[in-house]
């Protein structure tokens, strides 16, 4: 069997026969004309890490996390990176046997049928147009913050106050955003080494000053606090409660390491690259977690007053508080730098996702076959990336002007689609391999174990939040007739789902009746 050319016509269909183990395949898989062997291992495992974005997660998290566990805040790190680490597994078996652009919604479609697969993707490309809207708001706030600090002016900082300004400004970074992702994957590699290389040598530079900071006995540092092994004990967490909602907060930090398999047609090696860049992003990811968790705890303390991370009026925005005590006034400049490095450069790279599952969806007929076309000189999908940048666009500008509640209250959400989609691609593993788990341990525990496993932990993730969003407190502390506005708005954008998939299904009827994407298809000899 040869290896998958990413540089079919959009819209040919791959055939061939079935091998001769008889083993399940990718049948109906089509190629979409996208430019192959753009990506290599690094540059894949850059786009999982970039899209991430570490600096930023860290920043927003590490706070409100520690206020949920307290000093167990690197346990719950490493819990929720458990989930994610065998997910990955199912992810990489399932491109080896079927590297397509489409990712979860091709694969659960292959296990489960069209309809399930439709939602999961659709789950994929709302959860993503949340976090880009996110990620444009963050990098316009930390961009005038960042303006501030290098022009010396109170003024130009506070500018991010004014709405218009602070629209405006976010408008402009999602067009160019959505400018450099229509250019294609090597239009911007080397600035995206550099903006990953920025923000690990910062937290390297962060981890270091803070631990040397820890026990100084400076004002700022009279809380902080020795390090104990006990902090890596996800046990040692006051109540199962309080554990759910910091295992949801660490998910989300570990969100987007998919970004590098939804690139695979255009990766060399297509069937084994993307599976182990994604393995090489989490541990790189998890590594930094700890490091710049147990080195703030230790240096702050992980309390409610001064500088300890759960400081309800700093938790949301940790690095803006330690950047000055930890790094001094000099090198704090470099933190600001790093969160708006890492919210840009995510914001470029989530386009990945979300394009070229759109692009899946519509080179299967499952959403309008406009949206299949492809660049013909970038080779990208320019009217899906086009359309979620304008999607996206609108959405923060509506969610801002509409209430601030209701964005935060989206973005509370955006676990329960996280959770969706990951926990179904994992279930469609497990049940696409069932024939073969018999073969082999490797297969037994790659193949079923590890992605059953990890499903069945983020679908109790999604039971919980869903549960847990019910009550009017969670989020905002905003409510529809009594119900939490996130449950509602949670809900809601699955329905919306719902809504869509059965306006496409009498549009285009054969993709579900299953005739374009079939079910358990036998694998197809790819030819030259």
């Amino acid at each position: 069997m040869t290896q998958l050319d990413a540089r079919p016509r959009a819209g040919d269909t791959v055939r061939g026969s079935a091998p001769a183990d008889g083993g399940t395949g990718s049948g109906g898989v089509r190629g979409k004309g996208l430019g192959g062997n753009s990506v290599g291992l690094m540059g894949s495992a850059v786009i999982g890490v970039s899209t991430v974005a570490p600096v930023y997660c860290l920043t927003s998290t590490l706070g409100s996390t520690a206020g949920e566990v307290g000093v167990q805040m690197p346990a719950v790190f490493l819990a929720g990176f458990l989930p994610m680490l065998l997910v990955a597994f199912a992810y990489r078996e399932l491109n080896k046997a079927m590297p397509d652009c489409g990712t979860s919604f091709t694969w659960t479609v292959k296990a489960f049928g069209p309809r399930v697969g439709w939602m999961c993707g659709w789950g994929l490309v709302i959860a993503t147009i949340i976090v880009l809207s996110n990620l444009a708001g963050v990098a316009t706030s930390y961009f005038w913050l960042l303006a501030g600090e290098i022009t010396g002016s109170a003024s130009v900082a506070a500018l991010d106050d004014s709405k218009p300004v602070h629209i405006l400004t976010c408008l402009a970074l999602i067009a160019v955003a959505t400018a450099i992702s229509y250019r294609g994957m090597t239009a911007t590699k080397g600035i995206q080494y550099a903006l990953v290389g920025l923000q690990l040598a910062v937290l390297a530079l962060f981890v270091t000053m803070a631990l040397s900071k820890a026990g100084s006995g400076g004002p700022d540092f009279a809380s902080s606090l020795d390090f104990s092994w006990s902090w890596l004990n996800p046990f040692a967490v006051q109540s199962f409660a309080a554990f759910t909602a910091g295992l949801s907060l660490s998910i989300f930090m570990f969100w987007g390491w998919d970004a590098c398999l939804t690139a695979n047609e255009e990766t060399t090696g297509s069937e084994k690259t993307p599976g182990r860049a994604a393995l090489i992003a989490m541990v790189v990811l998890v590594g930094s977690y700890l490091a710049t968790g147990i080195a703030a705890q230790m240096a702050v303390g992980s309390g409610e007053s001064g500088l300890g991370l759960a400081n309800p009026d700093t938790s949301d925005n940790v690095f803006a508080a330690l950047a000055g005590p930890v790094m001094g006034p000099g090198l704090g400049v470099l933190l600001f730098l790093a969160v708006l490095a890492s919210a840009a450069a995510s914001l470029q790279t989530t386009f990945i996702p979300v394009a070229r599952t759109v692009l899946a969806m519509s080179a299967y007929e499952a959403m309008p076959a406009s949206y299949a076309k492809v660049h013909p000189r970038f080779k990208t999908p320019g009217r899906a990336t086009v359309t979620a940048g304008i999607g996206t666009g609108v959405f923060y500008t509506v969610m801002t002007l509409v209430s601030e509640h209701v964005l935060v209250d989206t973005i509370y959400a955006l676990g329960l689609m996280i959770c969706f989609y990951y926990a179904l691609t994992a279930f469609a593993c497990a049940w696409y391999f069932r024939a073969e788990l018999t073969r082999s341990a490797r297969d037994l525990v790659f193949k079923g174990l590890f992605p059953l496993l990890g499903g069945i932990l983020l679908a109790a993730v999604f039971a919980k939040t869903l549960y847990d969003m019910w009550d009017p407190a969670y989020g905002s502390g905003s409510s529809v007739f009594g119900v939490g506005s996130v449950f509602v708005i949670g809900v809601g954008l699955l329905l919306l789902g719902v809504v869509l998939m059965v306006a496409m299904e009498r549009r285009s009827p054969a993709f579900f009746r299953g005739e374009v994407l079939t079910k358990e298809t036998p694998a197809l000899v790819v030819q030259d």
